[in-house]
């Protein structure tokens, strides 16, 4: 019993001291443990630097073959790529070739052709630029004002294109300025042809987007989609000149939708082809030209 009373007494004299003490131990125990932290960060740097300096060079010593092996390997690949893509410009050349040899060939078979057929060239043309710069429309007229300059040689009956296809005609000319007749005028007249079977017709406006297709054979064969060109019939419009595309088949409507878009122009051509007749005239008059200086 004696050694119990002592043992608790001096266990309650240590817990005394601990309390006393305590907040002293505790500063001391943080003090301790930065400096540790301290020391380790000092040590962990220096440990870090001097294993930088030496493993570093021993790093680079180890990836130069690395290094080479990348660039040999990207050397051989280009290699390859240059003798695959060598190969196939050679087998493009053998091909350009053989098109320029049935080139070639057909150019003269077509010389020879049109020797046999007495085959005469379409008729020139000249061409003038237009800028459309005000537009009529009525129940009775739908036509388009352009401006084509005061010398200009534009004419009545002259072809009206744009980069898609027929436009229409010039119906009149004022000075600097001409008024175009557009192929959905209900005045509009344009003997055409469909490409596909080569049927003949007439492209005939009526104020609306899409001109009919009239003066059609009973048997006509269509379909949508049918290319619409001019027929050369008459002399105002050379064969060939793309019109429209068919776009309405009934039994009495054929509809046209035309190649140009008539709503948005803002620039056409106006070309005047020159006629079999002018130019059989200009032949013969140069060679009067030519006889009359050789005397």
């Amino acid at each position: 019993m004696k050694r119990r009373r002592v043992l608790f007494i001096q266990l309650s004299q240590i817990r005394q001291l601990v309390k006393k003490f305590a907040l002293v131990i505790l500063f001391l125990l943080a003090f301790v443990m930065m400096m540790v932290n301290k020391t380790d960060t000092v040590l962990i740097d220096k440990t870090s630097s001097v294993a930088t300096s030496v493993v570093g060079p021993v790093i680079d010593v180890l990836i130069i073959p690395a290094r080479l092996a990348a660039d040999v390997y990207d050397y051989f690949k280009g290699m390859s790529l240059a003798y695959e893509e060598n190969k196939q410009l050679k087998r493009e050349n053998r091909r350009l070739r053989l098109i320029s040899e049935h080139a070639r060939a057909l150019e003269i078979e077509n010389a020879l052709l049109s020797r046999i057929l007495n085959f005469s060239k379409p008729p020139a043309e000249k061409m003038t630029t237009a800028r459309i710069v005000a537009e009529e429309g009525d129940a009775f007229s739908h036509s388009l004002i352009a401006y084509v300059g005061k010398n200009s040689q534009v004419e009545k009956g002259q072809v009206v294109l744009n980069e898609k296809g027929v436009v229409g005609r010039i119906d009149k000319v004022a000075g600097a300025y001409a008024k175009i007749l557009l192929l959905t005028d209900i005045n509009s007249r344009i003997p055409v042809i469909v490409e596909r079977s080569r049927i003949r017709g007439m492209a005939a406006g009526d104020n609306t987007r899409k001109p009919k297709l009239v003066f059609l054979p009973l048997t006509a064969e269509l379909a949508i989609g049918d290319r619409i060109v001019t027929s050369g019939v008459a002399g105002v419009f050379p064969p060939g000149l793309p019109v429209g595309e068919v776009c309405k088949i009934d039994k009495r409507d054929v509809r046209i939708r035309p190649y140009a878009e008539l709503d948005s122009l803002e620039y056409v051509k106006i070309v005047s082809f020159e006629r079999e007749e002018e130019a059989s005239e200009d032949a013969s008059g140069s060679e009067i030209l030519r006889e009359t200086a050789d005397e």
